[in-house]
């Protein structure tokens, strides 16, 4: 490439990289939110979620297609070309966040009364606690290029899933107690499940990050420790 095409293409991986970042705050937000909302049993809080789940979905757009662009305009080899398709990568868990953020509010909205648990709420905390940091450190792992961070936030996704078990367990027995729980802990069981998977979508830019360092995708041979799956 000429110096002059390649500062341009410099200039297309800074807008995409910064584009992540944004895009990356507003997820984390809306995670963060969506939590409170639920543990506060906020259903105005809820409702502002919903129509702020758009901006992430076209922030998704404007990155993949800024990705295949410069795929296109550059033809990029090796690095040049895994930072593009890990950005498209990222950019769509990033949106499934959003999503799953969203989803949480509804169910806040539908469940409308406090939760009466505190252990419940002690787990939904812990659950949701683990969840952010994970995307907080992801997102920064990514920033910077951090491998090893990167592995550290892969490692910790047994920790999450043994949260979420025991949270799912414990929503089964108040359910089994009392037939008058079993609306409210199915909605809180959908709660849980989403916090979950919002923790697997950090571990998948963790993933997609070990991927632009070395070119190798990894196996998916995470330690899980999540029981709920099987009767889901």
């Amino acid at each position: 490439m000429h110096e002059h095409t390649l500062s341009a293409f410099d200039e297309q991986l800074d807008s995409i990289a910064a584009d992540i970042a944004e895009m990356g705050r507003m997820a984390r937000k809306l995670t963060g939110d969506a939590v409170d909302a639920l543990t506060a049993s906020d259903v105005a809080k809820a409702q502002a979620i919903i129509p702020a789940d758009r901006p992430i979905d076209e922030m998704q757009q404007r990155i993949e297609q800024k990705a295949v662009l410069a795929i296109a305009k550059n033809q990029p080899m090796a690095i040049d070309l895994r930072v593009l398709v890990a950005a498209m990568r990222v950019a769509n868990d990033l949106e499934r966040i959003g999503d799953l953020a969203k989803n949480i509010a509804k169910r806040t909205i539908a469940i409308d009364e406090p939760l009466r648990s505190q252990k419940l709420m002690t787990g939904f905390g812990q659950l949701s606690k683990l969840v952010i940091a994970q995307i907080d450190e992801v997102l920064d792992a990514y920033r910077t290029r951090d491998g090893a961070k990167a592995a550290e936030v892969r490692a910790k996704d047994g920790e999450i899933d043994a949260i979420h078990t025991s949270v799912f367990r414990e929503l089964l027995t108040y359910m089994l107690e009392d037939n008058r729980n079993i609306a409210m802990c199915t909605h809180l069981l959908f709660c849980a499940k989403n916090i979950e998977r919002i923790g697997d979508h950090a571990t998948n830019i963790a993933e997609t990050l070990h991927y632009v360092l070395t070119g190798e995708m990894l196996e998916d041979d995470r330690p899980k420790a999540d029981a709920s799956s099987e009767r889901e």
